[in-house]
């Protein structure tokens, strides 16, 4: 199926439909174009440090038509695989305040103490890091030895305005030089989130397109559920990391804004 026909289209938010505060351009023209055709786009996030409804709000603010039906996060498939293979479990949670209720709001019982009886350690982009989270998976990890380990995103960095912050991944590392551990991870590149979003969709995967600046998490989230993808250059990844990569999108686009000169002819 031709790009022109897709009509689910699953999108990356940092560094593809903004970056930091500021939005690029045509992003609500592109978005007033799938609903125009019948489609429907869903922002496919691994940035776990904000809530559903935070993200309501913050593209909202930026002049966005959403729900909280528009997205999935991070998060919420950390919170989905929690819930199946530790239900009722209490897991340790270094995260934002936002991602701890989120995970309570879909059941997952969370402390944010090194108690003796915690089952599991989870591990979020945390924009309110203390040293006090970092001291406490280490001595989770090192006193618990077998005790499960999941991250919600392999992102090494997170964009901003003026470049790059250290995203989850960064900071499990900083653990694992002390710990000797490394996290499960669960986000995109994993299919999963990729594979949910289609399925609560009236669409198929031929249907589906996922948009992303990232080459080892959004495009390689695409490729391993089997979807078409597009790699914009207004986020990380450049054309020298396309042409460099073992992971290679379907199509490359500058931005959304030249995504949607192509759709609308």
């Amino acid at each position: 199926m031709s790009l022109a026909d897709k009509r689910l289209f699953l999108l990356d938010m940092d560094g593809t439909v903004y970056e930091g505060s500021r939005l690029f351009e045509k992003v609500n023209e592109f978005l007033a174009h799938i609903e125009k055709i019948g489609g429907q786009y869903v922002f496919i996030t691994n940035n776990s440090s904000r809530s559903v409804k935070d993200y309501v709000i913050k593209l909202s603010n930026m002049g966005i038509k959403v729900t909280e039906d528009n997205f999935f996060t991070s998060s919420q498939a950390t919170a989905l695989y929690l819930n199946e293979h530790f239900p009722n479990k209490k897991i340790y949670c270094m995260g934002t305040h936002s991602m701890i209720l989120e995970m309570e709001k879909m059941g997952v019982n969370i402390t944010t103490e090194a108690e003796d009886d915690v089952d599991c350690i989870v591990v979020g982009y945390d924009t309110e890091l203390t040293y006090k989270k970092l001291w406490d998976v280490s001595f989770l990890l090192q006193t618990k030895k077998d005790i499960p380990y999941i991250a919600t995103n392999p992102d090494r960095g997170c964009p901003t305005e003026f470049g790059l912050v250290p995203d989850c991944f960064a900071m499990c590392e900083a653990i694992n030089y002390a710990a000797q551990r490394r996290p499960l991870y669960i986000g995109k590149p994993d299919s999963f989130m990729i594979d949910f979003a289609v399925q609560r969709s009236p669409f198929g995967k031929e249907d589906a397109v996922v948009i992303g600046d990232r080459l080892y998490t959004d495009i390689a989230s695409g490729v391993n559920a089997g979807v078409d993808t597009i790699c914009v250059l207004s986020g990380e990844s450049t054309e020298q990391d396309i042409e460099e990569s073992d992971i290679k999108p379907t199509y490359v686009y500058k931005d959304i804004k030249e995504i949607l000169e192509f759709l609308q002819g």
